[in-house]
């Protein structure tokens, strides 16, 4: 379920959040439907960036508003920064961007899904300003969902 704050004097100029835990099958072309509550989300664009997750074996996707936030923070790096450009490079090449059709199926090319091992079932699991993509099996041995240590995790990011 998503959650967007009606109290705001500037409603529907801010992103919205991400939450919750999905389980969806592709249908047969290999589309993936975005569950309704999360499309109504997406302030700006009806789009969304499609991006291998940099430590995980999942996807990550993004909504234009808050790519361009944190694009914003990449575009602090000089040209000559060959590190800043060598993660923009591979990360740009290997992302898509993608808009969803009227039920709200999108199609993930399959070098995106093949990364993140995704076969025929997808577990969408929110991450407040994004959401991100998992093979359930993929998910399910890779711990993350682990709350052993989450009052540490907590204090690292100050919440």
């Amino acid at each position: 379920m998503a959650y967007e704050d009606n109290s705001s004097p500037d409603r529907g100029t801010e992103e919205g959040v991400f939450v919750g835990m999905f389980t969806h099958s592709l249908d047969p072309k290999k589309r993936l439907t975005i569950p309704a509550d999360w499309r109504e989300q997406v302030v700006g664009p009806k789009s969304l960036y499609v991006m291998p997750g940099v430590e995980e074996n999942c996807l990550c996707v993004f909504p234009s508003r808050e790519m361009s936030r944190r694009l914003e923070t990449i575009g602090h790096h000089s040209i000559t920064d060959r590190k800043a450009r060598q993660f923009t490079r591979v990360l740009a090449s290997s992302s898509d961007l993608l808009t969803w059709d009227t039920q709200g199926r999108m199609r993930i090319k399959d070098e995106l899904l093949d990364s993140a091992s995704i076969k025929n079932r997808v577990v969408l699991v929110g991450n407040f300003r994004f959401f991100e993509l998992w093979s359930p099996d993929v998910l399910k041995r890779s711990g993350v969902m682990d709350k052993t240590n989450i009052a540490e995790a907590v204090r690292h990011v100050g919440f």
